[in-house]
């Protein structure tokens, strides 16, 4: 059954589009020609074409310009302007001079390459371990950026001169310090800037760009690449290494740190995947590389073997020992023997973390079912006994599945840490800093941020995170999952060899070019079967892998597989699947399986939910949910409908209160109207003194009343009512349920409270009058009551489109179990509700 705080997500499927000859024949031309050098047929390219003009390449010329290499000019790294030069007469100086320098770098992908990038590069000019070290950061105990310890021991070592590395623009109280001590600092960056410069002798951040710019979207790493490459242009003479030797690197960070790859980003992660392809050949220029790609079973030549080999297992060094330094070494070393055996503990680390995060995903979900989402906006949790590592990608998880921002914390220590992933285009970083004076520490971009807090703060940074949300009616947007996009419909048949080739032209894949997401409709599954994951050492991991063929009426078959997930979630019976095409290379030279393509499930769902409304009116039409909540007659007569709609007469405060009404039209057959008005909700305060009153009138009188019977006279939802009745009882008013002629009654019985015969009766006093215990209480029951009016006054202006929408997840619920009961209340035919027994 689906909870409508935590629906599924919607399924966008983009339509074919009519492209021109020219067009088409500009895609044509990069596909690779068949044997004997016949033209390619015409069919050839319609799949490339149809992505590129979804994606805005909508020209001959912006097709030349996005496939072909050669006919990009990178920019200059001189492009960053003063402050590249500023960075480039420091480093001069310190060459010159023999100086002393440290990198300092981050814990995750990006961090290492770029701290790898930086040690390599340098190293040409200043001798590593004797002018030249390199810090980073441990994840567990350590927050991400400078630290005045660490700085402070730099300085004891005799640095002069520090250069971060995806990180360090806003460290303004640590670069301070530094300063202080007699030591530069030159920060590359791509995290958000701070309102003032740094005092800095650089600040190399391609933020400080206009967005359109061709480097705007660089990751650290590629910001670590172009100081590189400014210096060997600086200093020609010195280094002996070739420039582009650093490449693999800038690839592997970039496609690991989700970055937009358009400009140059896109171009250097072109080449640097070429340059990665080295490392599947013998003697390897970066042998920790070259284990790394076998153990992880890819050949280095797509950008998928980053984003699901290489990238997640240098994430997992620091998620599983907090200190990763050893990346560095893995990344970097010539030792042969001293890679294998680092890229075996990174193999370790990588299972563990797969482990770990599936058994906190699992221990999210379970507090998230206590929680009431309808009015939650911003998802904060917290526990002691989370594994810090992997609480920035249970909240990515949490965050697209559940619509909402996701902060988790881990509070072992004196010190709350944690991850905060964002959703749906939300400005996570302005949200937290918003309320910065509630942390420690905190940074990070849009989209994902790294914080630390004191643990007794967690409450009140959740309720302001809540309330900025509710203010801003931000919120209201966020209540749904994030669509899973298709790009195009293919049969089974469709899939395999030419049909990978051709998508293929689009690589390298990331944020802003995401892989092509195709749907396959009126498909079945057989041959499924999942296992367990084994770790290098041959232990079994808890984590589910489920392999299978798909088929349709084609006659085709095709091999696939679904991450995370067990053979008894796959449908029984046809069902319409989205999934990505991918080949392994060395899948295909090392396996029983010779083919190497397969299919990388991402959703499924039963074929053709409409089926449900067979034989009613509303078959097959769009409009079966119809708008009668403006003041003018309604588009349809009511008498002329057989049978006449049902009416939805209540404002709602919550999605889960339409549930009911959607799944009794569609088991009635009839048109739902949504027939209600917004309520005149007098003030909160008033509320309460009616509360009160009846309170009051039913313990003197003895009377019993329905629940539905108060919720229509307040004019307020089941939460608020229950938080009023605990507003109530340090009054001295009881609760409690009893029968009257077989249903459920309540029952309010009084008993004056010691405070209340001090006061002579407290049950006449304004709220604000009232003891702290019973303040408490009552303030709840009114940020309840004014939650409410906020929520039902968008609930009577939201779109029909967005109540359709949220339709049609229940019936898609209600094809897979049609018998299944929708809710704990039920719809009478004339349009009121009933409770069912509690």
């Amino acid at each position: 059954m689906v909870d409508l705080a935590h629906p599924i997500p919607p399924w966008q499927v983009h339509p074919p589009i009519a492209l021109a000859a020219e067009f088409l024949a500009a895609v044509q031309s990069y596909l690779p020609q068949p044997a004997g050098d016949r033209p390619t047929n015409d069919g050839a390219g319609k799949w490339a074409a149809q992505i590129l003009w979804q994606r805005g390449v909508r020209s001959p010329a912006a097709v030349h310009a996005f496939l072909d290499l050669s006919q990009y000019v990178p920019c200059s790294a001189f492009a960053f302007g003063d402050e590249m030069e500023w960075a480039m007469a420091r480093l001069k100086q310190a060459y010159m001079e023999g100086e002393a320098i440290a990198i300092w770098g981050d814990f995750d992908a990006d961090g290492v390459t770029a701290t790898s990038v930086l040690w390599e590069g340098l190293g040409q000019f200043f001798r590593q371990e004797d002018t030249l070290h390199y810090v980073i950061p441990n994840r567990f105990t350590d927050s991400h950026g400078l630290a005045i310890a660490g700085i402070e021991q730099l300085a004891a070592q005799g640095c002069q001169l520090i250069v971060t590395c995806d990180t360090g623009s806003t460290n303004l109280p640590e670069i301070e310090r530094a300063n202080a001590l007699g030591i530069d600092v030159i920060v590359t960056d791509h995290h958000t800037l701070p309102d003032t410069r740094p005092p800095v002798v650089a600040l190399i951040n391609p933020r400080a760009l206009p967005p359109e710019h061709p480097l705007a979207t660089l990751s650290g790493v590629a910001v670590a690449y172009k100081l590189i490459e400014a210096l060997y242009e600086t200093l020609p003479e010195v280094p002996s290494q070739p420039l582009e030797s650093l490449l693999d690197l800038v690839a592997i960070g970039l496609i690991a740190d989700l970055v937009e790859l358009r400009g140059d980003c896109r171009y250097l992660a072109k080449r640097g995947i070429q340059q990665l392809r080295q490392n599947s050949r013998a003697n390897p220029p970066r042998p920790g590389v070259s284990k790394l790609l076998e153990l992880c079973q890819r050949s280095g030549d797509r950008p998928t073997d980053i984003s699901f080999g290489i990238g997640p297992r240098i994430n997992a060094i620091s998620r599983i020992h907090g200190d990763a330094r050893f990346g560095v070494e893995l990344l970097t070393s010539h030792d042969v023997a001293h890679c294998q055996a680092l890229a075996l503990e990174t193999e370790l680390a990588n299972t563990r973390r797969k482990a770990l995060q599936r058994d906190v995903l699992q221990q999210v979900e379970t507090r998230l079912q206590e929680m009431d989402l309808s009015t939650t906006y911003a998802i904060v949790l917290a526990d002691s006994q989370w594994s810090p590592g992997v609480l920035g990608l249970v909240a990515g998880q949490i965050a697209q599945t559940y619509g909402r921002p996701t902060i988790l914390l881990n509070t072992e220590g004196a010190i709350a840490r944690g991850s905060a992933r964002s959703v749906n285009r939300l400005d996570l970083y302005r949200l937290v800093k918003g309320q910065d004076a509630l942390l420690l520490s905190f940074g990070g971009h849009p989209f994902a941020a790294g914080l630390s807090l004191l643990p007794e703060n967690i409450p009140l940074f959740s309720e302001a995170l809540n309330r900025q949300l509710r203010q801003e009616q931000l919120g209201l947007g966020l209540m749904g999952a994030a669509p899973v996009e298709a790009n195009l419909q293919v049969t089974v048949a469709d899939l395999g060899q030419a049909l990978f080739r051709e998508l293929s032209l689009l690589e390298p894949y990331g944020m802003g070019n995401p892989a092509p997401q195709l749907l396959i409709r009126n498909c079945w599954f057989d041959r499924a079967w999942h296992k367990n994951l084994k770790d290098a050492q041959d232990k079994t991991v808890r984590y589910i892998r489920t392999t299978f063929e798909i088929w349709d009426d084609t006659g085709a078959k095709f091999a696939g597989v679904w991450w995370g997930h067990y053979k008894d979630e796959l449908p029984s019976g046809r069902c319409e699947a989205i999934a990505e095409l991918d080949y392994n290379p060395y899948k295909a030279e090392h396996s029983n399986d010779r083919n190497g393509y397969e299919i990388r499930l991402i959703a499924v769902r039963p074929a053709d939910p409409s089926v449900a409304f067979l034989g009613s009116p509303a078959a097959g039409r769009a409009n079966w949910i119809v708008d009668w909540r403006s003041p003018s007659p309604p588009l349809l007569d009511p008498p002329l409908l057989d049978p006449p709609p049902l009416e939805m007469r209540l404002c709602p405060s919550r999605w889960a209160e339409f549930r009911p009404w959607f799944r009794q039209a569609l088991r009635d057959g009839r048109m739902l109207a949504i027939a209600y008005k917004a309520p005149a909700t007098p003030p909160p305060t008033d509320i309460w003194r009616d509360l009160v009153g009846i309170a009051k009138y039913l313990s003197r009188t003895g009377k019993a009343v329905r629940r539905v019977q108060l919720l229509n006279k307040l004019g307020i939802g089941d939460r608020a009512l229950q938080l009023g009745f605990q507003s109530l009882a340090p009054l001295g008013f009881h609760i409690s349920l009893r029968d009257v002629n077989g249903e459920g009654h309540l029952q309010i019985d009084y008993t004056a409270p010691t405070q209340a015969e001090k006061t002579g009766g407290a049950i006449a006093i304004p709220p604000g009058d009232l003891d702290p215990t019973t303040t408490a209480a009552v303030h709840r029951f009114l940020d309840a009551v004014y939650e409410e009016k906020f929520r039902r006054h968008y609930f009577a202006t939201v779109p029909l489109t967005t109540i359709q929408a949220m339709a049609a997840f229940v019936q898609d619920t209600a094809s897979e179990n049609p018998q299944d009961p929708p809710s704990s209340e039920t719809v009478n035919h004339d349009g009121s509700s009933v409770d069912a027994p509690t």
